[in-house]
């Protein structure tokens, strides 16, 4: 940076035009110095702005001679870089060569700087400064991690390890910046040739250094000095006393116009993407849709990496419903994250809510639609905007208000505008309509369809009509619906308020009436069976309230591969890994629900429930319990419907464990019914009480009592038959088919003239393509920390450290990802002897990891923490740790309070 007006201050152009800046002199860009920050520079010492080497400007530099920069003198390193030899800049050396670096005196390596920028991955950057340094190329150096929320001055200084040459091209998922990271082998043989050449120039002998165990390749070394500053966190996305991250909603018009899209709201964007499933939504068959009501919303699912909650409400009969509505009083309700990701794996499309209510109401259903048309289209394309950044589906809009003639009259245009915006921001977006209002602006509830609120379902996607409807509301509504029949949902109020038919466990008459007409149904508040049947049998009365309700309700078929699933609903009383609990204690997190089976019922022969006591993976597993009937000699429970055509060759796998007292008289296995390819089966509409026509044919996979290497190691513990599971790896070949239905065969050993009852639990069952096997796993990337907030620990010689990780791995590959913790040490000690500690589980490429007790640094021996992040791939083999993600964070004292 030099001065060049009075009042402006400029830098190399960088080829554009950077926020706050404008076009100074040819090759320099200038930005107002007038002690505010514009863009991303600030003010520093009279006359000069700031900037690292990077190209991006931070306030905590200032510029000390011509052609240098400095950091502030706290005695740390701040960036990696320090002063070296005229022209060069230099950094502790860590073993490796970073992009753009050379090794310069022993024990570091340094870069060249001045010049023009060139190309880079990541953040775009300035050139270096140039001036009375004279020409020279910039090369390029690690970029610091940015600070979100809290704002530290200088930045962390971050180096990094190997990442294979073509794992840079991964696709970045995880948003942040990135430490540089050097290719393994290519990157370590440089370091040390131009080492070597070095010494050969100088006349010396080349000193060796050898790189400390930890930092692997691949690992991204993060050093940062302890600091205890206020980190304040935005109280909307974070919680306020531990800075875990919350969902949130807006209240007001005002909220909703303001909102903007921030960093600050990455964990609040859905890391799971609608699974497709038949038939699709847009089929001409009754749909189902749950509106999900729970004493306001918001409560254990705001915590969006889970909570220790014994007992939760939790929905898992996905199979049988069409949308999910979640719905609350707040005037712009988006959707906890947690449900959209369980919804979505499910194949389940989320709509939020927006809402006006009472004489509150009034006053904002005037303000945006009581004006001109630029007011209401603001709203409709802000919240068209809202739904596509945390990738929810669309909205339920809910105005009970008293509408002025004004409004009434732009109303419908309002939602013909908010329904042209979700649809060309949301693929598949939706817009339903609350029966409400009617078309003159008076609140007046139809329970129908009629010319009264018409209007309104003509604007949008479909009508929720309200519940205290009777059948010949029905018998009317019929007439005017047209083509669009199923496009009207009409409501069952579990609770069985007003004048309503039903309700509770009777909610399957009033549905059995609006299947006989051919319209959806809205279940609202479902949750009854939890609020007032209590929490405590709250699993086996949720099996009854959806199991009367089976009949009526078409089920869905699973259309990609490939598929896994260990059934777990996303909470627990523990958590289980490869059949053994890993971590005691309740834990409830809705994304880390699987993909739910058919629920089949017959009573008397079959149940099939959530089992809390033993798991494979997560915290539950399937139980399945029946009857092989006297004189048969299997009997077959039905678990998932397919609907995608049969690869050559599938490998399906199966781990079960038999319980008493009839273990031993039974075995378990797969199988598998196809269809010929082209056979039209997928939306045909049929009564829902009648069977599915017979397959065309069921297969039982042969058994493989060697399975392929990736099967092999994960199956390896249920060889030695650990903890009680068994594993099974099947093969299957088939031609010019297509999957139909999976299920779960139980056989007796010999004939028997007496019923056999059975106890089977399900840890997991996977459909996999052979040709999906081939090949490595890809590597987590770019592992970075930000955020960062150090407290005092809970003794004297113990610190508590919060941070956000964040990392890059391609899209679709991973169902998730664990992140451990290999124990912190200092002054050379030794790292926590056992396994890798587990802190949770992320669902994107970003964790928070809260509250961890770290041992605090003396003097001037840092201390050392490694983070490790573990893909848990779409196929579910395990990954191998070369494969992880690693980060190594070097602490130390402030420099003020070293000694």
């Amino acid at each position: 940076m030099e001065l060049c007006t009075a009042s402006w201050s400029c830098a190399p152009r960088a080829g554009s035009v950077h926020s706050g800046m404008e076009l100074c002199i040819p090759g320099w860009v200038r930005a107002p110095r007038d002690g505010a920050v514009h863009g991303r520079m600030g003010s520093c010492t009279p006359g000069w702005s700031c900037a690292w080497r990077d190209g991006a400007v931070h306030g905590e530099l200032e510029l000390c001679t011509p052609g240098w920069v400095r950091a502030p003198r706290d005695g740390a390193v701040h960036s990696g870089m320090e002063l070296c030899t005229p022209g060069w800049v230099r950094a502790p050396r860590d073993g490796a060569v970073h992009g753009g670096m050379e090794l310069g005196t022993a024990g570091w390596v340094r870069a060249r700087w001045g010049g023009p920028a060139r190309p880079a991955e990541g953040p775009a950057e300035l050139p270096a400064l140039g001036g009375p340094r004279g020409p020279g190329r910039a090369e390029r150096t690690a970029v610091p991690p940015p600070r979100g929320g809290f704002g530290r001055g200088a930045a962390p200084r971050v180096t990094g390890g190997g990442g294979g040459g073509g794992d840079m091209d991964a696709e970045q998922d995880g948003g942040g910046r990135r430490g540089k990271r050097a290719g393994p082998g290519a990157g370590a043989a440089a370091a040390e040739a131009a080492e070597e050449a070095a010494a050969e120039r100088g006349g010396r002998r080349r000193r060796r250094s050898s790189r400390p165990a930890a930092e692997a390749q691949g690992t991204t070394v993060l050093h940062e000095a302890v600091s205890y500053s206020p980190q304040p966190l935005p109280a909307r996305q974070f919680d306020t006393s531990t800075t875990e991250p919350v969902s949130f909603f807006l209240s007001g018009l005002e909220e909703l116009l303001a909102w903007q899209p921030t960093s600050n709201d990455d964990f609040n964007v859905a890391a799971t993407p609608l699974a497709k499933r038949q038939p699709p939504l847009h089929a001409k068959r009754p749909r189902t849709l749950v509106c999900h009501d729970m004493r306001g919303g918001y409560l254990e699912d705001r915590f969006i990496q889970g909570s220790a909650t014994r007992n939760p409400y939790v929905f898992y009969h996905w199979r049988y419903i069409d949308i999910f509505v979640y719905f609350s009083h707040h005037t712009v309700t988006i959707p906890p994250v947690c449900w959209t990701n369980a919804a979505h794996r499910n194949g389940v499309p989320v709509l939020g809510t927006f809402i006006a209510e009472w004489t509150e109401g009034e006053k904002l259903c005037e303000a945006f639609l009581a004006g001109g048309p630029e007011a209401y289209r603001a709203v409709s394309q802000q919240l068209a905007r809202v739904a596509r950044h945390y990738r929810f589906d669309g909205w339920l809009v809910n105005l009970e208000s008293k509408l002025s003639e004004a409004a009434a009259r732009n109303l419908p245009l309002f939602l013909r505008h908010l329904t042209a915006e979700v649809h060309g921001a949301v693929p598949g977006g939706l817009v339903l309509w609350y029966d409400s209002v009617v078309r003159s602006g008076e609140l007046r509830w139809q329970n129908e369809l009629n010319e009264q609120n018409r209007v309104f379902f003509d604007a949008c996607d479909g009508l929720f009509v309200n519940y205290n409807w009777k059948e010949e509301q029905l018998e009317r509504s019929r007439g005017l619906a047209g083509q669009r029949l199923t496009d009207v949902y009409f409501g069952i109020d579990v609770f069985g308020r007003g004048d309503v038919l039903g309700g509770g466990f009777d909610s399957d008459k009033p549905l059995s009436l609006i299947r006989k007409h051919g319209f959806s149904a809205a279940i609202f508040a479902p949750g009854w069976v939890y609020e007032h049947l209590g929490e405590q049998d709250f699993l086996q009365n949720e099996n009854k309230f959806w199991g009367l309700l089976a009949a009526y309700l078409p089920t869905h078929s699973i259309c990609t591969l490939p598929f896994g699933t260990s059934f777990s609903l996303g909470m627990g009383t523990g958590r289980f890994a490869a059949g053994q609990e890993e971590e005691a204690g309740p834990w409830y997190d809705l994304s880390a629900q699987e993909i739910q089976p058919l629920y089949a019922e017959r009573e008397g022969e079959l149940s099939t429930g959530c089992c809390l006591r033993d798991a494979w993976r997560g915290g539950s597993s399937l139980m399945v319990r029946g009857t092989v009937p006297a004189g048969e000699e299997r009997a077959a429970v039905r678990l998932f419907s397919f609907r995608v055509q049969a690869p050559p060759k599938l490998f399906l796998t199966l781990l079960y464990k038999l319980e008493a007292p009839h273990h031993d008289e039974v075995t378990v296995s797969l199988q598998l019914s196809t269809q010929p390819s082209g056979t039209r089966r997928a939306g045909s509409p049929h009564p829902p009480t009648l069977p599915p026509a017979e397959p065309d044919a069921r297969h039982e996979p042969r058994l493989l009592p060697a399975p392929p290497p990736g099967l092999a190691e994960l199956l390896r513990g249920c060889d030695r038959r650990s903890h009680g599971w068994t594993g099974r790896c099947y093969e299957l070949d088939l031609q010019d088919c297509s999957l139909r239905d999976l299920s779960l065969l139980v056989s007796r050993h010999q004939a028997s003239p007496q019923d056999t009852r059975f106890a089977c639990l399900l840890g997991e069952v996977q459909v996999l393509d052979a040709a999906s096997l081939v090949g490595s796993p890809p590597r987590v990337l770019h592992v970075s920390a930000s955020q960062l907030w150090w407290q005092e620990g809970p003794d004297a010689e113990l610190l508590s450290l919060s941070l956000t990780l964040r990392w890059s791995y391609p899209p679709g590959r991973a169902r998730g990802f664990r992140v451990r913790c290999e124990g912190a040490r200092c002054r050379g000690g030794r790292p926590r002897p056992g396994p890798p500690q587990l802190l949770g589980l992320a669902h994107g490429c970003l964790y928070r990891a809260v509250g961890l007790a770290v041992p605090r640094p003396t003097g001037r021996q840092p201390c050392r923490l490694e983070l490790l992040v573990e893909p848990v791939p779409s196929d579910g083999l395990p990954v191998a740790p070369e494969h992880w993600g690693r980060l190594l964070l070097v602490y130390s004292e402030p420099a003020g309070n070293a000694s």
